[in-house]
């Protein structure tokens, strides 16, 4: 037994802590969960927790059905909810998914995300990940198909509004820095309800464990403040969506390999051909950063979502924009993809974002010319005509995307790649099959 099982064991003994959750993610990024009693946690880390594959989606057929997650250590933090019951404590660690042999399960977004690290390795690199997490704030999400009502009025940065839960953002930071997760700042966003909770730079796989720590507990948060928290990416048609910009810095040791005191944008070489194979591949990419029918609603309708694959510094009309804050600052160097939204499975978008920026890093792709004015407003001829290719702007254009693409299937893997398409395919068929009110309101009279 290492230290790290060690400290667990002790941690969980001298806190008094009732239940240890195991915590898993499946391929769309939904979060699962198994409870042990401590005294069966020693075995756990020796052998693994042994459950039905086949019963999670994408996981493994049912002639396979033998599936194992082991805990992670360095991922132990007692959670910050006291049981309503008795008061007690509960914790919670990240498992990795193994089959029965011992071998990474290819069904795992842990590991799929953990061979791109490796592969970044491989070149030198260890890859550091930055998310701006949106999100709205409802009364309800029990609205049996019509719109939410948001739980304020505010915009943004607005300090003081009416609303539902004005303790909720405190409550929520403090919930977070509880488990380990730092913020960095936090906001209103524009759109009544819609908040922003930015969090601390890490590496990518410790990242994407937190996103997903993240989600659970900011709807947590709002069931205690009564209200009720959505990362649906455009649940509005009147308001902007909620996006996930991520920025992403490739670190060489102690040195910031996207950085160059030379440059006019203090950007590296590195950086630039990062920056370029994003935005070459930024088609084949979209159907994982942006999983959802509804994610589409969100990327046509503008509002500072990005509908062409296009870069600048400053520029938050385009799908990658390199911060001005601190340029002379070298740490700080880095880029902003704004294409991911928040109900992104973080495993597999983190992947996929560096997979392509590294294609672009060993192939030495040439960046394009930056956008200069808003690429939002510009029409899809102006585009054309300015060299920047449109994104997909719905998911059976993602997807066909997807299925064309050798780096995607790569960087996902064999099982990953057929069951994500296997099942977005069935979600786009199953929403094209739907009369909406849209056309009964529009089309009944003929």
């Amino acid at each position: 037994m290492n230290r790290q099982q060690e400290f667990v064991l002790r941690t969980l003994e001298e806190r008094d802590i009732r239940f240890v959750r195991l915590w898993f993610t499946d391929i769309q990024g939904f979060l699962k969960s198994v409870s042990v009693a401590p005294a069966e946690l020693e075995g756990a880390f020796e052998e693994g927790i042994g459950f039905d594959g086949s019963a999670i989606e994408g996981f493994s057929r049912v002639a396979e059905s033998d599936t194992i997650a082991k805990p992670d250590p360095s991922t132990f933090q007692i959670l910050p909810f006291e049981s309503e019951q008795d008061g007690s404590l509960s914790a919670r660690m990240f498992c990795d998914i193994t089959m029965p042999d011992g071998e990474p399960s290819w069904a795992d977004p842990r590991q799929v995300l953990r061979k791109q690290m490796n592969i970044a390795a491989e070149m030198g690199f260890t890859c550091y990940v930055h998310p701006e997490i949106e999100f709205f704030l409802v009364k309800s999400t029990e609205t049996n198909g019509e719109t939410p009502v948001p739980a304020d009025t505010g915009g943004y940065f607005d300090q003081a509004v009416t609303d539902d839960a004005p303790f909720f953002r405190a409550d929520a930071i403090n919930a977070l820095e509880r488990v380990g997760i730092s913020v960095e700042f936090s906001h209103h966003e524009a759109a009544p309800g819609q908040q922003e909770i930015d969090l601390r730079f890490a590496d990518a796989l410790s990242m994407a464990d937190n996103v997903m720590a993240f989600r659970y507990i900011i709807k947590q948060v709002a069931r205690h403040n009564g209200v009720r928290a959505t990362f649906m990416p455009k649940p509005f048609s009147e308001y902007a969506g909620s996006a996930m910009h991520t920025h992403m810095s490739l670190f060489e040791g102690d040195d910031n390999a996207f950085h160059d005191p030379d440059d006019e944008l203090r950007l590296s070489k590195t950086g630039k051909s990062f920056i370029a194979g994003i935005l070459e591949h930024a088609s084949e990419i979209s159907a994982v950063t942006n999983q959802w029918v509804n994610s589409y609603k969100r990327i046509s309708s503008g509002d500072e979502a990005p509908r062409s694959a296009a870069w600048g510094a400053s520029n938050r009309s385009a799908m990658v924009r390199v911060p001005m804050y601190t340029q002379n600052k070298p740490a700080s160097r880095r880029v902003e993809i704004r294409t991911p939204d928040s109900a992104a499975n973080p495993y597999l978008t983190y992947a996929v974002l560096l997979a392509a920026g590294l294609k672009g890093i060993k192939e030495d792709y040439e960046l394009p010319a930056p956008a200069e004015g808003d690429v939002a407003r510009m029409t899809a001829r102006e585009r054309r005509a300015a060299g920047f290719r449109d994104l997909p702007n719905d998911l059976d254009y993602a997807l066909r995307e997807m299925e064309r693409s050798e780096l995607v299937a790569d960087a996902l893997g064999e099982h990953v790649f057929e069951y994500f398409l296997r099942n977005k395919w069935r979600e786009w068929y199953d929403y094209q099959a739907q009369i909406t009110p849209w056309e009964l309101k529009n089309n009944l009279e003929f």
